[in-house]
């Protein structure tokens, strides 16, 4: 069990934690983006390639924290583009694409471009190439080499959904939606007067000191983004203290799964498409009981 805050030391941490990290955090962070980014163009396989090169997870979307400081940048190939179902009947399935760029050989011209930047690259990861940290300079970077991936869907704007596939070394495949997860992340922390990012900040900040101490085993900072976007902008919206705003949205989510009728299973991810718990995901139910149960005891709300 984690050691249990006083409320002094808990309205102290909050102030402290509802801002992201500092202006000289965020040039580091600037700077491993701007590095990659000058690794692919310089990179003469890819020049020509409709290629994005983009930051994705908590960086862009403004809920990173001082202990999470890495940063994720994707290099997405948007041509071709990868799909199922409808598009790969109409457009004609995967199967038949006899063109150069393979997974293969994105992975390889990525891993390329990032030796040629950077002198060394860890490859043994299963999805992504590592780049390590150097020290007062810029964080360690986790570079993706993903296709763009496209999913019909008549309920969307547009008639689909882009989103990214990454391949793994182990042959499954990975769909995120990164850009849907920042527009959402947006629109949702807009509509509950900048609070929904506020929150997930200190879950994050609250994971990361339960795992320190032994309390709970370490989690994806992603998770806390994950169940504080499932909870109703009402509830963000209700109470005037901030402090009283981070516990009705742990009381929330905490009723959210432990509810009879399947709450959980209606929690989806911030980009609104893919549910937080089921088959792929890094968690379970019972790493969210434990850590929102954590949570409510470290942060003393016990009263």
């Amino acid at each position: 069990m984690a050691r249990q805050l006083t409320y002094e030391q808990r309205i102290a941490l909050i102030s402290r934690w509802k801002n992201p990290p500092g202006a000289s955090e965020q040039l580091r962070l600037e700077r491993a983006e701007r590095m990659v980014k000058q690794a692919v163009l310089r990179h003469e396989p890819f020049h020509g390639l409709d290629i994005t090169v983009a930051s994705k997870g908590s960086y862009p979307n403004n809920t990173n924290v001082r202990g999470d400081s890495d940063v994720d940048i994707m290099v997405k190939l948007n041509d071709p583009f990868h799909t199922e179902g409808l598009a790969a009947w109409w457009f004609g399935p995967q199967d038949t694409y006899a063109g150069p760029w393979t997974r293969q050989k994105l992975r390889r011209e990525v891993e390329a471009a990032l030796t040629n930047q950077f002198g060394w690259v860890d490859t043994d990861h299963n999805l992504a190439l590592y780049v390590p940290e150097v020290v007062g300079s810029r964080p360690s970077i986790d570079v993706v080499p993903c296709f763009k991936w496209v999913a019909y869907d008549s309920a969307a704007p547009g008639g689909d959904y882009v989103g990214s596939v990454v391949y793994g070394r182990n042959g499954k495949r990975v769909i995120n939606w990164p850009e849907l997860q920042l527009i959402n992340g947006r629109t949702k922390n807009k509509t509950t007067n900048y609070r929904f990012k506020f929150v997930v900040r200190v879950l994050k900040n609250v994971e990361n000191v339960l795992a320190s101490e032994g309390a709970i085993k370490a989690l994806p900072s992603y998770f806390s983004e994950c169940l504080i976007y499932n909870v109703p902008d009402n509830v963000f919206l209700t109470a005037d203290m901030l402090d009283d705003v981070v516990r009705e949205s742990l009381r929330e989510v905490y009723r959210q799964l432990t509810a009879t009728w399947f709450g959980s299973q209606r929690m989806v991810e911030p980009n609104g498409i893919k549910k937080v718990f089921g088959e792929g995901q890094k968690w379970t139910e019972k790493d969210a009981r434990e850590l929102i149960d954590g949570a409510w005891y470290y942060l003393n709300y016990e009263g």
